[in-house]
């Protein structure tokens, strides 16, 4: 019987339920998945997860305030189940889509974990399974294309991958960061609203 460990101790959501799909689609019999997180979000995505592909799952305390999710897995999970991951966090896994970052913070309150919420944002959206179109950064988001993110690691994979990235010339000029840009290319306003205009979905963090 297979058994393989995940350590996403100290990660947010949505990492540990993309880091845990990434090892179902890589078990090829019935066995064990066993995660370690220490966070109770975490473990309630992860909880969902389970549930969604009719896993049995039980929590287990470690130390240090760890918890071991640990699933039992009846067998390999197909390709289309492992596309409905990324719906457990929020973010889309599937069809054509555009994602537009207008900003280098995550949501509203404290900036520091806005950034922090941020690199984990690209980071599951590198993960996806079928991955977006296109990226547009404008505004503060012109800084993650640059010299210096912390996310430039998952952008530039993102690109490896075909996915199209694009930064506003415009905003990287207002903000300095002409000669930064480290990924994709440039972008202009009317591009930047066609490309929406034509996209299936859009998602903005």
């Amino acid at each position: 019987m297979e058994k393989i460990t995940v350590n996403a101790v100290g990660e947010e959501c949505p990492i540990p339920v993309v880091k845990a799909t990434k090892a179902l689609g890589a078990m090829k019999e019935a066995g064990i998945l066993e995660i370690l997180v220490n966070n109770d979000v975490a473990v309630q995505n992860l909880g969902r997860m389970a549930a969604g592909y009719h896993f049995s799952m039980r929590v287990e305390s470690r130390e240090n305030g760890i918890s071991a999710v640990v699933m039992d897995v009846t067998g390999p999970v197909s390709p289309i189940a492992l596309e409905t991951a990324g719906d457990l966090c929020g973010l889309p896994s599937s069809g054509s889509f555009v994602v537009a970052v207008d900003t280098d913070v995550m949501g509203r309150g404290s900036e520091e974990l806005g950034k922090t919420l941020m690199k984990g944002f690209l980071f599951a959206v590198s993960q996806l399974p079928s991955l977006p179109k296109t990226v547009l950064f404008y505004n503060g988001g012109a800084h993650l294309t640059c010299q210096g993110s912390a996310s430039l690691e998952d952008i530039k994979g993102l690109a490896d991958k075909g996915v199209d990235i694009r930064t506003c010339g415009t905003c990287l000029n207002f903000y300095g960061l002409t000669d930064k840009l480290e990924v994709g290319s440039v972008t202009n306003m009317y591009e930047i609203v066609e490309t929406l205009a034509q996209a299936g979905k859009v998602v903005k963090p």
